[in-house]
């Protein structure tokens, strides 16, 4: 049996997605400006907004095998705007280290990127994601044509550079970073038909 959303449940869907991850990312900005994030503000929002660019990308992958597993197949039309959201968050990631640890000087910044593994793979992620996000467009994707789909494969690759990246900053417990890996694997092996041709 096919379950069928109306475009009023989409659009209601879609406002609480916008309500909720706006939220979620303007708070944590919010208790820093009041002194209400604990004594490394910039530490904790940094890893916050890196944590939520990483769950969502995750969910964006979720979406596809959730859909043809519970035969809604309009829940798919969630996964642009979730796709968009994850961009808002690894941007936010990016410009707190630019900003606030390395003081906007931008030799230091590229310096940092090239000379730790870990920011530089994250940054390759980051590139990826954005151009994900610049032409996640109808218009794009019509200009694109084939390599349209190509370039939006490579999301799988920025999930798991994503991934890498949490793993390498993390310096003891290790726990968290294994259950994501875990996470995107298990991830991967049900989209396997979809990466078998990618390959081909």
């Amino acid at each position: 049996m096919n379950y069928k959303l109306k475009q009023s449940d989409i659009i209601f869907v879609k406002t609480c997605i916008h309500v909720l991850l706006l939220y979620f990312l303007v708070n944590p900005f919010y208790l820093a400006i009041i002194d209400e994030l604990g004594g490394d503000p910039v530490k904790a929002i940094t890893h916050y907004t890196g944590m939520g660019a990483l769950n969502l990308l995750l969910i964006t992958l979720a979406i596809s095998p959730f859909a043809a597993w519970s035969r809604i197949k309009k829940i798919n039309k969630f996964r642009r705007l979730l796709g968009l959201y994850a961009f808002a968050y690894a941007l936010s990631h990016v410009l707190c280290f630019l900003l606030f640890e390395v003081q906007f000087d931008i030799l230091f910044f590229i310096e940092e990127v090239v000379l730790r593994p870990y920011i530089s793979i994250g940054m390759v992620a980051f590139l990826i994601i954005l151009s994900l996000a610049l032409s996640s467009t109808n218009y794009a994707r019509i200009k694109m044509g084939n390599l349209w789909q190509k370039l939006h494969n490579l999301i799988y690759l920025a999930a798991i550079l994503v991934a890498i990246h949490f793993f390498w900053s993390v310096k003891l417990n290790v726990v968290e970073p294994i259950i994501y890996g875990t996470v995107l694997m298990i991830l991967l092996i049900i989209r396997r038909r979809k990466l078998g041709g990618i390959r081909r």
